[in-house]
């Protein structure tokens, strides 16, 4: 199991780039697929059509997202921490993974900064 932290500016103030984060219909916007979230702890999310899949569990409005990602077959929970704070070009998002399967890490971290951060920042660029 690894962890993966890294900083990621989004060009946006952190309630609009929450919202992008923890809305449905936001989501599909910036990802261009189906994606089912909600901000009640404990609901299970789904995101890119189902490619990822978990559980909220916690959620700190404008501030903070706290998720369990799924991974088939893992005994200890991934857990994902999402920490935004205002910066002058907008949000830095502060992004925690830990335990990430040793076989998935190259794939999730590529994900994260090529896909999911990515997407995000060109959508308010």
């Amino acid at each position: 199991m690894k962890d993966f932290k890294k900083y990621y500016i989004i060009p946006e103030e952190p309630a609009i780039v929450y919202q992008a984060l923890t809305n449905a219909a936001t989501i599909q916007l910036w990802t261009g697929e189906p994606a089912e979230m909600s901000t009640e702890p404990g609901s299970e999310f789904s995101l890119w059509d189902g490619s990822i899949t978990g559980k909220n569990l916690e959620f700190v409005a404008d501030k903070k997202i706290v998720q369990q990602w799924y991974f088939e077959g893992q005994e200890e929970p991934s857990i994902v921490t999402i920490i935004l704070h205002a910066n002058k070009q907008g949000t830095s998002v502060e992004l925690r993974h830990s335990n990430i399967p040793d076989e998935a890490y190259v794939d999730i971290t590529e994900g994260w900064t090529d896909s999911y951060f990515r997407s995000l920042g060109m959508f308010y660029e």
